[in-house]
């Protein structure tokens, strides 16, 4: 866990988190009564901040907490998985709760309880320029900006003061519209250093492409720096001016449950972006990290150490004949 500096002379964080931790109450049997459930604390803040924590960043997550025992337990949890605990907000109200179905394949089918939650009065207010400009980047996701009108705010204002912000649309129609999440997406993509949508699903609801390539192209257009469309088992397409390409998938050992994937690609390759890696290595271990995730329960059942990350990642160039992955 990071370990804040001498007062006065605050240490700045390489990765600050912001968003909703939600409850996980997961279940391999379709829900229903009496139907037995694991109790988690998931949520995609919590999952990005998780991974960026294990690949060796010094990672801060702002979000709002109840008031109460369970939050209290929710950070000790934070906590326990490496990330510091000094930006969370504690305020009374209901947290955030989800529940999850995962067959035999990995599969997911979700149910939110979350209008109105604590974690959706995260506000303009809880960002701290002093914290914001000096962190080597800021990651939020389109969810945060879709659970509340304030929230959104909080995450345009930490946008602006960002010396790297990294933008995941994580479009779900049942939080918000189409056109709204084009709106958000179409406003942050100036200030985003890297933006990491998902193809075919939201690159095509969001900005009608039709292809990665494509997808890449008109986010560069809106203002992106850097784009890295992930395209499931297929692979990864990247776009910057000076480091881009295709990266192959990672073929996961064993799939239990997918959630949290997507979430570990972008934590990874944020931590390893602002510890010095090229765009294209920190992708590939962000690829890396997703594959292996999918083998634990739950958001963060299981995640990878660098070590680990590393090691699955090279076991991956070897199958790819040597080559690197963005050859």
């Amino acid at each position: 866990m990071h370990t804040p500096s001498p007062v006065g002379h605050p240490e700045p964080f390489d990765v600050v988190v912001m968003g909703e931790v939600l409850v996980e109450v997961a279940t391999d049997a379709a829900f229903g009564h009496g139907v037995p459930a694991q109790l988690g604390i998931s949520g995609d803040a919590l999952n990005v901040a998780a991974s960026a924590a294990a690949a060796g960043a010094r990672v801060g997550l702002l979000a709002v907490l109840t008031d109460d025992e369970l939050g209290q337990a929710i950070a000790a949890r934070v906590a326990e998985l490496g990330i510091s605990t000094e930006l969370l907000r504690f305020r009374r109200g209901q947290q955030g709760v989800y529940l999850v179905h995962s067959d035999p394949h990995g599969e997911r089918e979700f149910s939110y309880a979350r209008r109105g939650s604590v974690g959706s009065t995260l506000s303009p207010e809880d960002v701290q320029e002093a914290v914001i400009s000096t962190a080597g980047a800021v990651v939020a996701s389109g969810i945060a900006c879709a659970i509340s009108p304030e929230t959104r705010a909080a995450v345009v204002k930490a946008a602006r003061m960002a010396r790297r912000f990294i933008y995941d649309p994580n479009y779900r129609p049942r939080l918000t519209s189409q056109a709204d999440a084009a709106a958000v997406l179409a406003e942050l993509a100036p200030y985003a250093t890297l933006v990491t949508p998902s193809y075919p699903g939201e690159t095509r609801a969001l900005i009608g492409a039709n292809s990665p390539t494509d997808a890449a192209a008109k986010l560069r257009a809106l203002g992106a720096a850097w784009v890295a469309v992930t395209c499931g088992a297929d692979g990864i397409q990247l776009e910057s001016d000076d480091d881009g390409g295709w990266i192959h998938s990672v073929p996961a050992p064993a799939v239990v449950d997918q959630t949290g994937a997507g979430d570990s690609f972008i934590g990874t390759t944020a931590a390893r972006l602002v510890l010095g890696d090229r765009l294209a290595d920190a992708a590939r271990l962000g690829a890396a990290a997703a594959s292996l995730v999918v083998g634990g329960k739950g958001g963060t059942g299981f995640i990878p150490t660098l070590e680990q990350t590393r090691a699955h990642a090279g076991v991956a160039a070897e199958r790819n004949g040597g080559l690197p992955s963005h050859a």
